[in-house]
């Protein structure tokens, strides 16, 4: 397998987590989202909306870090990222998608770049970014504190695609200066997750294209 990814990429950075929680091998390949390497037509061919991450495989080339994870998930099915119940499922995912559909997308490249577009400086796009990422945490707090069995993680008592999701976007937020001291309960798996080898490996400074 080949990861297409970026150092700095929320997306490449969890697929990278869960790759690395599977224990799969795979060839990391460097898109520079910086030197919008993403919009150059040998990448396009690959992904034609011009995003990381993709991964190749025999079965084809994979699109949208959401759906190349639950592939990783059903064709790697051990260690499990998801629980065996059919709730359970639905609370890991819910986190996941609070994450990646309602805070992540507000504050990648795209966005940012339109902002600066519309006159915006580097103060008002962190602000920018801050209000939408303490409106989700604020959220997911709340659901994390109403959890009485979680432990350590997003949920339950093992890691899950959930907990793949929150780290980079913990990252992310510090990146924006976001004071994460109202958020306990994701500071504390933001700590513990941060223990596992597998985290440690994806982190964003890991990578040789970091900069």
């Amino acid at each position: 397998m080949k990861l297409y990814g970026f150092f700095r990429s929320g997306t490449s950075h969890r697929t990278r987590i869960v790759l690395n929680l599977k224990a799969l091998d795979y060839e990391a390949s460097y898109v520079s989202l910086a030197k919008n390497e993403h919009h150059q037509a040998a990448f396009q061919r690959l992904n034609p909306q011009g995003f990381v991450p993709v991964l190749e495989t025999e079965a084809g080339m994979l699109l949208q870090s959401p759906a190349i994870i639950e592939w990783l998930e059903q064709q790697y099915p051990e260690p499990a990222l998801l629980p065996a119940d059919a709730l359970g499922k639905e609370k890991v995912r819910a986190i996941a998608a609070l994450i990646g559909c309602d805070i992540h997308p507000l504050n990648n490249k795209r966005v940012l770049e339109y902002l600066r577009q519309l006159g915006l400086d580097q103060n008002q796009i962190n602000a920018w970014c801050a209000k939408w990422i303490q409106d989700g945490f604020s959220a997911l707090e709340h659901i994390l504190a109403e959890d009485p069995t979680r432990e350590k993680f997003c949920y339950g008592k093992q890691v899950s695609i959930a907990d793949a999701y929150l780290i980079p976007q913990v990252v992310s937020a510090q990146r924006f200066q976001v004071d994460l001291s109202a958020y306990p309960q994701i500071n504390e798996i933001y700590q513990h997750c941060m223990t596992l080898d597998a985290f440690q490996k994806a982190a964003p400074e890991q990578q040789a294209d970091a900069f």
